[in-house]
């Protein structure tokens, strides 16, 4: 029930993001979700992509700083409180969230939230437990 996902370090400078997208474009990496972060310096650009290990490579050897860390997906409704469930289940258990994104799947009216609590294993039993619906690396990769 993990993702892999890709952290991407960016120096804060002009056009440094579209050449690493430039990079997965040329090398035919779609991806399925994104999120950046950044500072006065640098940028974190946060992927999920079908093949994380082989994008890690292609980006490394176009010079990227690349890391690849865990998420949690979970599918939820979307409408108004549907996120608030989610976090109050990891809040009821003492789990910290570091950081989340999220993305909408418009056919079925449903919203996936990818979540980065400081103990993965522990944010995964906490949500199943309580009935949210962690969803499969597989699943997330073939959107």
């Amino acid at each position: 029930m993990k993702i892999k996902q890709l952290s991407i370090f960016l120096e804060n400078r002009k056009g440094r993001m579209k050449k690493a997208l430039d990079v997965l474009e040329n090398g035919e990496v779609s991806i399925r979700a994104l999120s950046i972060a950044d500072t006065s310096d640098f940028g974190i650009l946060r992927l999920i992509v079908p093949e994380p290990e082989k994008t890690k490579k292609l980006l490394e050897d176009n010079n990227f700083i690349v890391k690849i860390g865990e998420v949690i997906a979970v599918r939820m409704p979307d409408k108004p409180g549907g996120l608030g469930k989610i976090l109050g289940i990891l809040d009821e258990n003492n789990i910290n969230l570091e950081y989340l994104y999220a993305f909408v799947e418009e056919k079925d009216e449903m919203a996936i939230v990818l979540l980065h609590p400081e103990n993965i294993d522990a944010g995964i039993k906490a949500l199943k437990s309580d009935g949210a619906e962690v969803v499969s690396a597989q699943e997330i990769y073939g959107l």
